[in-house]
């Protein structure tokens, strides 16, 4: 690849091939310089298609350099800093600080009823018909299950209990690590949408979720995302068949 500038970041060694791998932020005077036939493509849009290897190293790379091109000065003192230890530190030029990656902590979580039906949610900015899983930052001094409680009754109105881990994922956009969780429901009328965060919010079982889908009235979430995957393991068996109709592109 005819690629001249931009910072270059060491990411880490494959234990079982011994291969190095290196991040390149390119600039768009090199992206211009690509053979016709080589083309960029967002994680987004690729992260599915990608193994477990190349998807967290492609993870990787964008959490790190999101991190870069948004910290150039010191937290500290404002001077500017410079990369050191192969991209895994900032250091300020002035006071010397060390300044480490940041990520962010955020709850995901799926609202189940005594009936196990589950509850989704619709973001004034999402594409119409386009449902998901309620999310939010965690607070300081908040617990996981904590923050699962409040930001489902701030988002939907409903109080939870029954709040139980399920899985993580790393959601370098720009710099977020999703918790995911299940939690329950004893008072599924009282789901509302907040009419801020969340426009919309609809109970669906398993048949009512297939009714939607084949009428083009309910878009789910993409395969890279974890709340593509919660909702499929709350559906079961047939779901990469049955919902695959449902398929949505990330905003």
């Amino acid at each position: 690849l005819p690629l001249t500038s931009g910072e270059k970041f060491f990411l880490g060694i494959d234990p079982t091939t011994n291969e190095s791998f290196f991040a390149w932020c390119t600039s768009t005077q090199d992206r211009k310089a690509l053979d016709d036939d080589a083309r960029f493509r967002s994680l987004r849009d690729i992260g599915a298609l990608l193994s477990d290897r190349d998807g967290g190293v492609a993870v990787h790379t964008m959490g790190l350099a999101n991190w870069h091109h948004s910290h150039p000065f010191c937290a500290k003192c404002g001077a500017t800093t410079r990369v050191e230890w192969g991209g895994a530190v900032r250091i300020c030029t002035s006071c010397e600080s060390q300044h480490h990656p940041r990520t962010d902590a955020a709850v995901i979580v799926l609202v189940r009823d005594e009936s196990d039906r589950i509850l989704l949610g619709h973001q004034p900015s999402w594409p119409e018909h386009r449902f998901s899983t309620f999310a939010g930052f965690v607070e300081p001094g908040e617990s996981f299950e904590q923050c699962v409680a409040r930001e489902v009754a701030e988002e939907c109105g409903v109080v939870v209990h029954s709040i139980n881990y399920l899985a993580s994922q790393p959601w370098p956009f720009p710099a977020s690590l999703m918790i995911a969780f299940e939690a329950t429901t004893s008072a599924p009328d009282a789901a509302k949408a907040d009419g801020e965060e969340i426009a919309e919010v609809q109970w669906f079982s398993r048949q009512s979720m297939l009714d939607a889908i084949a009428a083009g009235k309910l878009l789910l979430p993409p395969q890279i995302s974890v709340s593509r995957r919660m909702i499929e393991y709350w559906y079961g068996e047939n779901a990469l068949v049955d919902l695959a109709a449902s398929e949505g592109k990330l905003p």
